[in-house]
């Protein structure tokens, strides 16, 4: 069955709002089994983050255009910086390179700026028909060393093969030896590459969105955006009904979600 872009947002949003109470938290510490709020932003329960509204703005961008534009999309995260767009009520989280990124009106380069900020966005492009320089050019608008960019062109590269029906071990390429490491290797901090990692770690190491998503949470740290881009992944293999009812039904902003479609 093939994974659709509504399959796919739906996917992180719910991901998302599952680990944003528990973001910062370390492994071992809590355990999430269901949507709930408050926790670390205070937040009602359903609440998606930065994760899923810098997406949305992405979304939002190529419906309007029909194609990729870095300028348009960056003007639409700076609306989202500054105005709250793409919320559910107002911004509450936002990573330290994108704000600098932002405020500066160009990218971060050093290699001490590869954080998740650009990666936990950038799913939603495997439903384009973008080329790697276009996906780059999107991680570059915050993110630009090129450890950030090539993990984007990775990580949607894995989720066009998914969207087609290509078996997840297929379609993860060498990362399928992932799902051997146990997960006291499992790193979930702010590092690009290991939030694509663990995301794919717990793809591989399960057998449904519920279990994929809450794996996430439960590595701790960088809680909603692991959660966000393996979410984003499961959606994409499990289809919005195999989303727990619950949980979708607990997801808040969904008039912004699907305003934002293409």
């Amino acid at each position: 069955m093939a994974g659709t872009l509504r399959d796919c947002i739906y996917g992180q949003a719910v991901a998302d709002a599952l680990g944003v109470p528990y973001e910062f938290r370390p492994r071992g510490t809590f355990r999430c089994t269901g949507m709930m709020g408050h926790g670390s932003h205070n937040q009602p329960a359903g609440t998606w983050s930065d994760d899923t509204s810098m997406a949305l703005a992405i979304c939002d961008s190529y419906r309007e255009l029909g194609r990729v534009d870095a300028e348009d999309i960056r003007t639409r995260f700076c609306r989202w910086y500054r105005e709250g767009a793409y919320t559910v009520d107002d911004l509450f989280d936002i990573g330290g390179a994108t704000a600098r990124a932002l405020d500066q009106g160009f990218g971060c380069a050093d290699e001490w700026d590869n954080g998740n900020g650009s990666l936990m966005r950038t799913v939603p492009l495997a439903f384009t028909d973008v080329r790697d320089e276009d996906i780059e050019a999107v991680s570059a608008i915050t993110h630009a060393h090129r450890t950030s960019t090539k993990a984007c062109v990775e990580l949607v590269a894995i989720a066009r093969r998914l969207a087609v029906g290509v078996p997840m071990r297929e379609a993860a390429g060498p990362y399928t030896a992932l799902a051997e490491r146990p997960v006291r290797e499992v790193r979930s901090g702010g590092f690009v590459r290991d939030t694509l990692e663990a995301s794919l770690w717990c793809l591989l190491t399960t057998n449904s969105y519920r279990d994929c998503t809450l794996a996430a949470v439960n590595l701790g740290d960088d809680t909603d955006t692991t959660a966000a881009v393996a979410g984003a992944l499961a959606g994409i293999v499990y289809g919005i009904e195999g989303i727990p009812a619950e949980w979708l039904g607990t997801l808040r902003g969904k008039n912004v979600i699907e305003s934002c479609l293409f």
